[in-house]
């Protein structure tokens, strides 16, 4: 399951790329308009400055801004630069493969499995940047899963 924290820089980068300027918005533009406190998003932010997804001016005028246009920024990075890998286990990641102690990867199961589920869900979140979710819900797309019911 994503992490608060993924979400988090999900609802704030998708916040600045809809903004559509390149003047540095404060953190407390960004805060009260996703919701997220003040604090955590600090941390969140600077995370993300520290992989190269925003960039941040000190000052009166300062806060953040984009360091690449949103068509070049994909899910799958913000989510890598918040928490890390997107597989669910080390030894099904493509960026942070670690094998696991107690099984042998070349016969193991359940790893084949769980590498099929994190291709999968990496081709969605890589061809997913912050411009084309922001376009699907302009145009008001359904989500796959539209109709749906839980149970």
């Amino acid at each position: 399951m994503l992490s608060q924290r993924s979400r988090y820089a999900l609802k704030a980068l998708l916040h600045l790329a809809a903004a559509e300027q390149d003047e540095p918005i404060s953190i407390g533009t960004i805060a009260q308009a996703t919701g997220i406190s003040r604090k955590f998003l600090e941390a969140i932010l600077n995370d993300l400055r520290q992989e190269g997804v925003v960039e941040s001016t000190r000052g009166k005028r300062g806060g953040y801004r984009l360091s690449l246009p949103p068509d070049q920024i994909s899910f799958a990075r913000i989510i890598r630069a918040s928490e890390g890998p997107l597989a669910l286990f080390p030894c099904a990641s493509v960026n942070f493969y670690r094998p696991c102690s107690d099984c042998n990867v070349e016969t193991c199961a359940l790893r084949r499995v769980l590498a099929l589920a994190r291709a999968s869900l990496a081709e969605v979140l890589e061809g997913t940047s912050l411009a084309g979710a922001l376009e699907q819900a302009r145009h008001g797309e359904p989500t796959p899963f539209a109709g749906l019911t839980h149970g």
